[in-house]
């Protein structure tokens, strides 16, 4: 292995781990534990006390979880990470941690369906207020903002609208106001380094391309290193004034010999120890053989997309498509900005003339792609967003997030693309006297 290895598909590999030091196994072992035997008491001490890292219990921490934790912070240029039990987990952590009662975010509109729900209900009633605005002008985010304003939250490649999100623009407001940008990734891993654009703390659902064969349900938070959270001391409190939860320590200034991880450490033994949002060694192990070949399936997932954008663009059946590479103006200089990893992700939406109906159809018809709710598969999958992952959400929460009755998300998987587009044929054809009917 050649010293500090830059390349992702070289990290994905080797980042974090070489040979388990009792073994010398190669795999990384699955720590299947729920202690660890403390030295002596001066060591369990220093431990309780952060005088020194090290493994406490599993639901903080736990050696498989590391070698995850330590492979994506290589990946992505940042300090420290925190492996967690799901996408949803993370995406509420990253907030919590620096939020509470009558403060307020404000995010994107560009939103996954249940990332929505979080934040415009579930969080209310913790008192934590979000403020959805529209990222196609960034200085939307300047106007929303007060002095109780704790983050910007946004998707890279938001799913369904999938419009790159202007990440350098919001961050250097935020630099400005002292807010940092909270960026959830799942979408565009490898595609995207948003930390390389001015994000400050990334999200992940690793359910979705990380592990990449849909078994294991689980989520990262990954935090830069960057963001200056003594300097705006009086923005975030949480960080910056004596903790009761954990004997009164102040993060900013206690974590400082153990480097700029002071957001993830407060995470990791606060909130992730009392809330339980604990990721399972044995899904964590899962996650990393799916890092292991990330990169490869990336590029197969984004250039069977792209030709299914190029195949529906031209069917009869089809009112429009949504994928980045047939955007054009502002949205194309986003994606070609912003995703410089080799593709445009493997996520196509499209609209069927005949709207509900027409999608209903369509996806019974199809036979190779499955009809599931979830993204990121090796396998090719597909949904009516209106009638499942959105259908909590009102007409107007749809419309805002890009739902329409007609809307049909596709996730390539790296089959090969004949087939893919045969089968996409397929379920077209069903639809077919429905969008005929409608013109």
């Amino acid at each position: 292995m050649t010293d500090n290895p830059k390349h992702p598909e070289t990290l994905a590999l080797h980042a974090g781990y070489r040979k388990d030091s009792a073994t010398n196994a190669v795999a990384v072992p699955i720590y299947q534990t729920t202690s660890y035997q403390f030295d002596h008491t001066e060591h369990a001490a220093n431990l309780f006390a952060l005088k020194e890292l090290g493994n406490i219990y599993t639901r903080i921490m736990n050696p498989t979880c590391a070698v995850l934790e330590e492979r994506i912070t290589a990946l992505e240029g940042g300090a420290a990470a925190l492996a967690v039990s799901s996408g949803q987990a993370a995406s509420a952590i990253a907030i919590q941690n620096i939020a509470q009662a009558g403060d307020n975010v404000v995010s994107s509109t560009d939103l996954y369906g249940g990332t929505w729900n979080l934040f415009a209900n579930t969080f209310r009633t913790m008192g934590i207020e979000v403020r959805f605005v529209d990222p196609t002008d960034p200085e939307a985010f300047r106007k929303a903002t007060d002095e109780r304003t704790r983050a910007y939250y946004a998707e890279t490649l938001p799913n369904p609208k999938l419009q790159v999100f202007p990440i350098r623009e919001v961050a250097d407001i935020g630099e400005e106001l002292g807010v940092p940008l909270i960026v959830d990734n799942t979408a565009a891993p490898v595609l995207c380094r948003p930390f390389d654009h001015g994000a400050h703390v990334i999200v992940y659902s690793t359910t979705k391309y990380i592990g990449g064969h849909g078994t294991s349900i689980g989520g990262l938070i990954v935090d830069s290193g960057r963001f200056d959270w003594e300097k705006h001391a009086e923005r975030f409190p949480l960080l910056n004034r004596p903790d009761p939860s954990y004997h009164g320590a102040v993060w900013t200034k206690d974590t400082k010999a153990l480097g700029p991880i002071a957001y993830i450490l407060k995470a990791r033994v606060t909130l992730q120890r009392d809330l339980g949002y604990a990721l399972s060694p044995f899904n964590a192990f899962l996650f990393i053989q799916g890092l292991e070949t990330l990169p490869l399936r990336i590029r197969e997932h984004c250039r069977n997309a792209r030709a299914v954008a190029d195949f529906l663009a031209r069917h009869e059946a089809v009112e429009r498509v949504i994928y980045p590479s047939v955007f054009d103006g502002e949205q194309k200089r986003r994606a070609e900005t912003y995703l410089t990893g080799g593709g445009f992700g493997g996520l196509v939406g499209f609209e069927l003339k005949g709207g509900k109906e027409a999608g209903r159809r369509f996806i019974d018809g199809l036979a190779l792609f499955y009809h599931v709710a979830n993204i990121g598969d090796a396998r090719s999958l597909a949904i009516h967003p209106a009638t499942t992952t959105h259908s909590q959400l009102t007409p107007d929460e749809q419309l805002a997030t890009g739902v329409t009755d007609g809307y049909v998300r596709l996730s390539i998987g790296i089959e090969h693309i004949d087939d893919i587009l045969a089968d996409l044929e397929r379920g077209l054809a069903a639809a077919g006297g429905v969008a005929r009917a409608a013109e």
